[in-house]
């Protein structure tokens, strides 16, 4: 037997340990796991995918949220109504604006009026001017169709700004031109309020009086019947212009209308006939206002007590002044050394002491400061 021969029986008849594979098999497998690593080492390296960490996730926020919800419950096919609700539910106008630029992207829906009605609402109460104005240029511009409450809403947000005053007379324009959406009451009453805003000087009142009787003449022609505050502003309107013939003109009228007129009414009268010279007249709508139980408001009296002084008629302001004060009103000091200093004029200051120091025990307001320099202006009266 050759020696090779006897190596091989003696290998084969030694035992080795169950897990160990033969010396050769375990060779083969050192080989092969040298040549993986090797090639391993040679080929690029992976790097392993990032993981995101859990602090690095977004979260939604509640206004999201919200959103989200909100489009869950608007199913498929959603109504104009169904948009309104949920507009009005909102409390966030941010909140309701997204709803709304959302539905009118979805497919087969577009806003109504009461849709941007309702959208205006919302943006005017959480204060949102700038998108109210974008919302007012869109409905201007034919966005939806149109309809009184809607153009009412707009006129009265365009009248509560001075730089939208303009745009106030826009929509009511518009509103003139449409068959279905023409001007009510209301959109007189807010128009010709805002214009009264403005008569504070007499030239101004001029520029302005001219749209007053326009929009007068429009309201008519329409067949609006105007109420007694509406005519009150334009009697006040003539009033403040002295154009009083116009304004009694207007308060004979008031019973055409089914109105009745009330303090105000006679108070622009009486004033205005005073302003313009004719204080005969203003007295007698004073006296025709009192003996129906109204009390004048405290500039009428004033400048009705003035006129008269003014006018030498010194025993009728007198008894206006006690009037005054005894409906709890207090006289200003211009009033005061007005009737004062004719009295003294007239030679009369002994009276018109003793009537200063009786309208100080009736008025708590005079003052002893306002009693003293009065006081001194009678005594520097009767001294020259």
């Amino acid at each position: 037997m050759s020696a090779t021969l006897r190596r091989l029986i003696l290998l084969s008849s030694v035992k080795h340990p169950p897990n160990l594979p033969p010396p050769y098999l375990s060779s083969a497998a050192s080989r092969l796991s040298l040549s993986f690593s090797s090639v391993s080492s040679s080929s690029p390296s992976i790097p392993p995918e990032p993981q995101t960490s859990p602090s690095r996730i977004r979260t939604r926020t509640p206004l999201e949220t919200q959103f989200e919800t909100w489009i869950q419950n608007l199913k498929p096919g959603f109504t104009h109504s169904d948009v309104v609700a949920a507009l009005r539910a909102q409390s966030d106008p941010d909140l309701a604006l997204d709803i709304f630029r959302w539905t009118a992207q979805q497919r087969g829906y577009k806003h109504n009026h009461e849709a941007y009605h309702a959208m205006i609402k919302q943006a005017i109460a959480g204060k949102r001017n700038k998108f109210v104005e974008t919302l007012i240029d869109e409905v201007v511009a034919g966005a939806c169709d149109m309809s009184v409450p809607l153009y009412n809403s707009i006129v009265r947000f365009c009248c509560g700004r001075k730089f939208l005053f303009n745009r106030a007379f826009d929509v009511y324009n518009k509103m003139l031109r449409s068959d279905s959406s023409k001007p009510d009451l209301e959109t007189y009453t807010m128009l010709l309020s805002s214009l009264l805003k403005r008569f504070n000087k007499l030239n101004v009142c001029y520029v302005y009086l001219h749209a007053v009787r326009s929009l007068t003449k429009q309201m008519k022609s329409s067949g609006v019947i105007p109420d007694t505050f509406v005519l009150n502003m334009i009697i006040k309107a003539y009033a403040k212009c002295l154009e009083v013939d116009e304004a009694i003109r207007v308060f004979r009228e008031m019973a055409l209308y089914g109105s009745e007129p009330n303090a105000y009414t006679y108070g622009y009268l009486t004033k205005g006939l005073c302003e313009k010279g004719r204080v005969e007249q203003g007295l007698g709508f004073y006296k025709e206002m009192r003996s129906k139980g109204m009390v004048p408001s405290g500039s009428c009296y004033m400048v009705l007590i003035c006129s008269l002084a003014m006018e030498r008629r010194l025993s009728e302001a007198v008894e206006v002044v006690y009037e005054m004060l005894a409906n709890s009103l207090s006289p200003d000091m211009l009033t005061y050394n007005t009737v004062l200093a004719e009295l003294c004029r007239e030679g009369r200051g002994n009276e018109a002491l003793e009537l200063l120091e009786e309208w100080k025990k009736r008025d708590p307001v005079m003052g002893e400061r306002n009693y003293r320099t009065l006081m001194d202006e009678v005594y520097f009266l009767n001294k020259g």
